[in-house]
């Protein structure tokens, strides 16, 4: 029964993604008490291995995004101390944190990306380091935290890299622009959801504003896109999901270029192992779309939930 499960949710944590986890954190808390379980709710600081060992909860619900909750540092505690955990193992979250080393496994297993260059900050100077348009962004972060888009017409490489008070690592990834649409697509167990089209309301693209606040984008479920490339996202973003290792749900992200004049190019552009799970959130819209409450997938995901994963 649900009820003889003790559920410690995790959340919060010190790095950009504090505020984002903890309203993943509090929404899945209160889902799962409603499915039964009995919950603890723990806003995790660095004592999170001695308290997770006196409270010796039967699962963990990892609720954590950023650095440390979905980098494979965590997922390692816990399979030191051997509570069973949501989401995905310490390979497959380290791997698919570190954006330059997932799009080799996914472009090895048939999954299309985008060209790419890394690049230091300090050495960028004020010459284009590849034909803009094109995307610098860091390695090892998500929810868009570092992210610069340069347009066409910008003479030169952003100034923001030359701050003092950068406050990312030096090295980044410079990758070709794909214009169009921003399309995503869940993965529950090996399932894939629907498709949504993403589309950001008054930002000038999917930004941590966009993503999170309320009103910030409008998300068009099913995306009204042709059977076929929606099929392929499905494929896709299994495959993806797979090749990086992942388990329980996972999200990927793709750009598709469906201008007049465009390419037609569909690439993915990164897998999400730790998918938010806010109001405004995507997977929670995808389940809901499939006839599953937010209770339900919450429940799905502690019943999912193992170590050696």
């Amino acid at each position: 029964m649900a009820g003889k499960k003790h559920v410690a949710v995790l959340m919060g944590g010190w790095v950009n993604e504090r505020p984002v986890s903890l309203a993943s954190g509090a929404g899945c808390a209160n889902a799962l008490e409603e499915a039964g379980y009995k919950v603890t709710r723990v806003d995790v600081d660095r004592t999170i291995a001695a308290v997770l060992a006196e409270l010796k909860p039967d699962v963990v619900f990892n609720a954590l995004h950023g650095p440390f909750g979905e980098d494979g540092c965590i997922q390692g505690i816990l399979e030191v101390l051997e509570i069973p955990y949501t989401h995905s193992g310490v390979m497959a979250s380290a791997l698919a944190m570190n954006k330059v080393k997932a799009k080799a496994v996914m472009a090895a297993a048939g999954v299309p990306v985008t060209e790419h260059l890394i690049v230091n900050r300090h050495q960028i100077g004020r010459d284009h380091p590849m034909e803009p348009p094109y995307v610098i962004k860091p390695i090892n972060e998500g929810s868009s935290f570092g992210v610069l888009i340069v347009n066409a017409d910008v003479p030169h490489p952003p100034q923001e890299l030359t701050r003092e008070d950068w406050p990312y690592p030096d090295d980044l990834m410079c990758e070709k622009f794909i214009a169009g649409r921003e399309l995503t697509c869940a993965v529950m167990g090996d399932r894939a959801l629907g498709v949504i089209d993403i589309v950001p309301e008054g930002h000038s693209f999917y930004d941590y504003d966009a993503k999170y606040a309320e009103g910030g984008s409008k998300h068009i479920l099913p995306a009204k896109i042709s059977p076929f490339v929606y099929q392929e996202i499905q494929t896709l973003s299994v495959k993806a999901h797979q090749a990086l290792g992942c388990r329980g749900v996972s999200r990927a992200d793709f750009r598709f270029d469906e201008r007049e004049d465009g390419t037609g190019e569909l690439i993915c552009l990164e897998v999400n192992t730790q998918p938010g799970m806010t109001p405004t959130s995507l997977v929670p819209e995808m389940a809901a779309h499939e006839g599953l409450s937010f209770a339900e997938l919450v429940s799905w995901m502690v019943e999912d939930a193992s170590c050696c994963r």
